[in-house]
């Protein structure tokens, strides 16, 4: 990159950090940086969604997933659209949440089961978060790089510095150095300025590649050149696709649902000034949601078209030998060895692919196949064959997660390069802070804090959260720097994720919904999740250099085989389990839902065994004669006046505006969505199919047309009620600046004065014996 570059770079990043350190003198207690005072407007916290919605994580993944798999599978997804819209505009388990008035996850564990399942939940969720996030620094860092061109090494005062490790220290710098500076009134502040500036740059990239690239003559071609049963853009040619099929679609609809207060009580979703704003800050967020995904889904179609079509062969050829170059330097360590398999690499032709001609491509014979196999090969000569086999599962992972930062590059003239890079590093900021922010919460708040007799003082109380923070980055940064990572992005977390996620389901659906889950049935459920997810990290970490091999030693892969072919074939070809040297044949997707659905059973059983009396709800949502702060809970009545405001969760808490968003939202995220993209489009292929040429032309409208008329008006209207809020957000801080320093901390939890009101309450409610009401909140 060039010097305008370069500071289109470094001049908005200087001004994002300088705010953060500007947001310090707000901070009044500990409730302001682990809550932002509970003072946010809906658009602060919408708009800064925005830029950790656009994560460069998330960009890698989804160009590593659609690359693979195309954009069919998205139609199917239309399925979860009315599961969205019930849970938004009912604000399932969000508002009950809020209503406990947790500042954490573990407080509302300790309320609903006990301060033991607090301490150890909380420690776990944070164990699999991190392990899980840890490689965000480790995907930026090789972006960066392979993006920017940067060397491997450097000399620095005489010493090799690894290049590497300098950004992956400069990613984590960044993100913990804001946290530090104000907790979550730093991230609200920062990352509602980082979201206003990526609406302009999102709006840039999208004009530069619709004008880049031909719609008709090299987009919608490439997507069609798929074999049988692996369309790109055909719903309805799914059926050999694996890892990312239809039971992804089956499994994202459970855990929306199941998971929906699974990573509850961090950052922004406590930082809303009630539990209607932050509904409505949730609501909003469908909007926004418009503005990133016209941009993955463009850079995604114009990485496959770069790559896939004779128009690019030359650039294509450059990426792949570019990408394959890099990786060498990492996992060929011998310079002859080295020399040798980049000579094999750069002999392969580039693929000139005539599409209408040649075969189609598909999953096992592609334009990158040549490459992928004479790596291989090259790989098993240097190192043997497991070991061959388990380089041979690092260097596809890395090929394909690479293909953004060299595509990108290969396709931006200089000034796009800059900005590109900026949004880059925005993501990456607002991604990583958040993150790390959220296990620092749940480990200070949850693990830590427990620990001590005596509460400590607000000086100590944000000192403790700070050295956390830091030490969740070194954490991430060892992980960075020693864990690798050898399946796709999206499956790696999910497998990582299935400590935490694999039986933390139950307990928290049922624990803000049910009366009778126990501590009992909680301790089974995620002890459950937690050892069955650490054998699926042990297995598939080691499976091509260490299980495998055993297996074959032992003399059993054939009697494996035989059986997991005849468990399998009832659900061929969606779920297809076979032995494989290279990976583990049961992917992360399945291996998770076989996890969810023995806890769950677990949970349930346990806890109607254990049982002695109903839990109080009332009490824990502070409904009913708990009700200490005077709130007006009314019953919406049913009727059918006002059965379409009950569908879409309107109460008397909504203004004209907002009656207007939840029926904007319904109308978009239902009725078009929904109805007519989905519904009405299986009815008509049902009686006529339609040919090939006609999805494309469904493609075009339904995900780039539409949502760029939607990321169009979003542009304007978030960003207009983003800076409003923001501007509303600094006046009521700066009228509170002279209010005195807060001398303690509550915790989220009651006050000792609300439990001696409870008690009063509750004894004059066992003279009078009223009868019992029950309760018809969200």
């Amino acid at each position: 990159m060039g010097l305008i570059d370069w500071l289109i770079v470094i001049i908005p990043v200087l001004f994002v950090v300088g705010m953060g350190m500007y947001s310090r003198r707000y901070l009044r207690g500990v409730a302001d940086f682990l809550a932002a005072g509970r003072v946010c407007g809906r658009y602060v916290i919408s708009v800064g969604d925005i830029a950790n919605a656009l994560s460069i994580i998330g960009l890698v993944a989804y160009v590593e997933v659609h690359y693979k798999t195309g954009f069919a599978l998205a139609f199917w997804q239309h399925l979860t659209g009315p599961l969205g819209i019930v849970m938004g505009l009912l604000g399932y388990c969000t508002y009950r949440f809020r209503e406990t008035k947790s500042l954490s996850l573990g407080q509302f564990l300790e309320m609903r089961y006990n301060r033991p399942f607090r301490i150890f939940a909380a420690a776990l969720r944070s164990l699999s978060e991190m392990l899980a996030n840890m490689i965000m620094p480790a995907v930026a860092a090789r972006f960066f790089i392979y993006f920017l061109d940067l060397p491997r090494s450097f000399n620095f005062l005489g010493m090799q510095v690894q290049t590497y490790m300098l950004v992956v220290l400069i990613c984590l710098t960044l993100a913990i150095s804001i946290i530090c500076m104000g907790g979550t009134m730093a991230l609200v502040i920062t990352d509602a300025i980082q979201g206003m500036f990526c609406f302009p740059l999102i709006v840039i990239f999208v004009i530069f590649m619709l004008s880049k690239f031909s719609w008709s003559t090299e987009i919608v071609p490439v997507m069609m050149d798929r074999a049988a049963g692996e369309s790109f853009i055909n719903p309805y040619d799914l059926s050999k696709l694996r890892d990312f099929n239809l039971f992804l679609v089956v499994l994202t609809i459970f855990s929306a649902v199941f998971h929906r207060a699974s990573w509850i009580g961090a950052g922004t979703s406590t930082a809303a000034k009630s539990p209607h704003e932050q509904k409505m800050a949730s609501l909003l967020g469908t909007w926004r949601g418009a503005v990133t995904s016209i941009l993955y889904v463009l850079i995604g179609v114009t990485i496959i078209t770069l790559l896939n079509h004779r128009n690019w062969a030359p650039q294509a050829k450059n990426v792949r030998d570019n990408i394959s170059a890099r990786i060498a330097e990492e996992l060929v360590e011998n310079p002859a060895d080295r020399d040798t398999f980049l000579s094999r690499i750069r002999s392969i032709p580039a693929q000139h692919h005539e599409i209408g001609v040649d075969e189609p491509l598909s999953q096992d014979k592609n334009l990158d196949t040549p490459l992928l196999q004479t790596a291989h090969q090259s790989l098993k000569e240097f190192n043997g064959e497991s070991q061959g086999n388990a380089k041979f599962q690092q260097f596809r992972t890395l090929f394909h997660q690479m293909m953004l930062g060299m595509s990108m590059r290969e396709m931006l003239p200089t000034g796009l390069l800059g900005l590109f890079c900026l949004l880059m590093v925005l993501a990456m900021i607002s991604t990583d802070d958040t993150r790390i922010f959220s296990a620092t919460i749940t480990l200070t708040q949850d693990v830590v804090m427990p620990l001590f007799k005596r509460p400590l003082t607000p000086r100590q109380h944000v000192l403790a959260l700070r050295l956390v923070a830091i030490g969740i980055g070194v954490f991430f940064f060892c992980g960075s720097i020693f864990m690798a990572q050898l399946d796709y992005i999206n499956l790696f977390v999910t497998l990582m994720t299935t400590m935490w996620m694999g039986g933390c389901g139950p307990v928290m659906i049922f624990g803000l919904y049910s009366r009778f889950g126990t501590t009992a049935g909680a301790f089974v459920s995620v002890l459950t999740g937690m050892f069955m997810g650490f054998g699926g990290i042990f297995v598939q970490r080691n499976w091509a250099d260490l299980v495998y091999p055993w297996i074959d030693k032992m003399g059993w892969v054939g009697t494996l085989d035989q059986f997991l072919i005849m468990v399998s074939k009832p659900f061929n070809p969606i779920i297809v389990w076979k032995m494989d040297a290279v990976k583990f044949p049961i992917n992360s997707y399945e291996y998770y839902f076989l996890t969810m659905m023995i806890t769950l059973f677990l949970y349930c059983v346990v806890s109607w065994l254990t049982m002695k009396e109903p839990f109080n709800l009332d009490r824990m949502l502070h409904r009913g004669i708990y009700d200490v702060d005077g709130h007006n809970k009314e019953r919406l009545k049913w009727s059918l006046s006002t059965v379409f405001s009950k569908l879409l969760g309107i109460t008397k808490e909504y203004t004209l505006g907002d009656r207007f968003i939840a029926w904007g939202f319904f109308l978009y995220s239902f009725v078009y969505s929904f109805v007519i993209c989905f519904v009405l489009v299986v009815i008509w292929n049902t009686i006529t199919p339609w040919p090939i040429q006609w999805w494309g032309r469904y493609f075009f409208v339904v995900y780039l047309l539409v949502p760029g008329i939607m990321a169009a008006i979003s542009t304007v209207w978030f960003g207009v009620g983003g800076f409003l809020d923001l501007f509303r957000l600094f006046r009521d801080l700066e009228a509170r600046i002279d209010d005195p320093l807060d001398n303690g901390f509550v915790e989220g939890h009651v006050s000792l004065a609300d439990v001696a009101k409870f008690k009063k309450l509750e004894q004059q409610q066992d003279e009078t014996d009223p009868p019992e009401t029950p309760s018809d909140q969200p």
